[in-house]
């Protein structure tokens, strides 16, 4: 990823069982009231709900065996890399790119994608997916195809 600022990957611990121990600690913390942080100087400060919504996110996945990365959405990709994160081919981004479902910039003869703008696409597709998954158990149900028959159908 090409960014300005600063990104970081960081892979899971060896030793899952003090991660799953976070996980347990966030989630409580979410659920009581404001987590404080302790420093080694003693000063100590509440924690943001966001800040502790994102901390417990990070450790569920890394306790799941997964890595992390850490990237500002105004983060440029590349075509690869934002196809690598829709889970598509590069040429199905491409043409998702010229259709103008995603905006892109060019550096040169190469396109760039923003993190948020692919972040947007994809959520905007998760939204279109439920909503019409929606629309045909509805259709379904209406049409009686969720009642159990014992008999089959002639």
């Amino acid at each position: 990823m090409t960014t300005a600022t600063h990104e970081q990957t960081v892979l899971p611990p060896d030793d899952r069982h003090a991660v799953m121990d976070l996980v347990q600690l966030l989630t409580a913390a979410t659920q009581e009231g404001p987590a404080i942080l302790h420093g080694p100087s003693g000063l100590q400060t509440a924690l943001p709900e966001q800040v502790c919504q994102v901390l417990l996110q990070v450790v569920r996945a890394m306790a799941e065996g997964m890595a992390i990365t850490v990237a500002p959405h105004n983060t440029l990709l590349t075509t690869q890399e934002a196809a690598d994160l829709l889970s598509i081919s590069r040429p199905t981004l491409v043409r998702l790119l010229e259709a103008g479902e995603i905006p892109y910039s060019t550096r040169g003869r190469h396109r760039r994608v923003l993190l948020v703008d692919v972040v947007e696409y994809q959520q905007a597709t998760r939204d279109d997916r439920r909503v019409t998954l929606d629309e045909m158990a509805r259709d379904g149900g209406d049409a009686g195809l969720y009642e159990a028959t014992l008999e089959p159908p002639q």
